[in-house]
């Protein structure tokens, strides 16, 4: 089963704490291996204050949702909906019919303009994973992680182009791993 990314519901303006019951009932149930990363959409903005300073805060994308990065089986689901704040997780029609995850090029969006990668690329990218290209002009073929620039999500990977090793920059985005 791969990791994917679910939309949770939860009470408006409890998000923040739904995410630290959730990671701390995945690491204490042992369910780290099942729920990766839990997020709360935000983005910087400036605003202006009433005696004309301006100063930046930080505003929530979705107000009531938090995303999740795992492994949809029963037990991680029964974790993730019984946590306190959880109202439920889009895309699930009740009566036990488990969610559909955000696809990958909606996923991408978000974390992108939040600074991040769909790809974990700290902990899921070193030199010799093999990966898949889901995007641009090498999209479908499969290569190498040669480097990897963690600061400007990107990498260079190493393609068999014509018989002969080709490495292609690229930004995390643009690849899955290998499974």
């Amino acid at each position: 089963m791969e990791k994917l990314w679910y939309v949770v519901n939860t009470y408006s303006g409890h998000e923040d704490s739904v995410k630290e019951k959730l990671m701390q009932r995945a690491s204490s149930m042992g369910f780290d291996d099942y729920i990766f990363r839990v997020i709360v959409p935000t983005e910087t903005v400036v605003e202006t204050t009433k005696d004309g300073k301006k100063k930046e805060v930080q505003k929530k994308l979705f107000p009531g949702y938090v995303l999740v990065e795992m492994i949809m089986t029963d037990e991680a689901w029964y974790v993730v909906r019984n946590t306190p704040g959880v109202t439920g997780l889009l895309g699930s029609s009740g009566k036990g019919a488990k969610p559909t995850p955000i696809p990958p090029q909606e996923i991408e969006k978000i974390l992108v303009n939040m600074g991040m990668s769909r790809v974990d690329a700290d902990t899921e990218l070193k030199k010799g994973t093999k990966v898949d290209i889901v995007d641009g002009p090498f999209k479908g073929m499969s290569g190498v992680v040669d480097t990897v620039d963690n600061d400007n999500n990107r990498l260079t990977v190493i393609i068999d182009l014509f018989g002969q090793e080709t490495p292609v920059e690229l930004e995390t985005f643009q690849i899955n791993i290998a499974r």
